[in-house]
């Protein structure tokens, strides 16, 4: 598996994990952080690598930091 894609796996499960420890579907995420249900969907599934910015986003909406979700890196 290329570094990149195992990253984007990792990150996603990151996400889903934190998602689903807040109680939150994924459309709520997307609300809370001003992104797209497909998107968010997307970047679980490990098929979408999101910006900084949108990174940030997401960790704010989850009520955690940016690094709890690369930590598995």
């Amino acid at each position: 598996m290329l570094a990149n894609q195992k990253h984007r796996r990792l990150l996603g499960e990151a996400v889903r994990a934190k998602r689903k420890e807040a109680g939150f579907s994924q459309e709520k995420l997307a609300e809370k952080a001003d992104l797209s249900a497909v998107f968010v969907s997307r970047i679980e599934r490990g098929k979408e690598s999101p910006t900084l910015d949108n990174l940030v986003k997401i960790a704010k909406a989850l009520g955690t930091h940016v690094r709890d979700l690369v930590a598995g890196f």
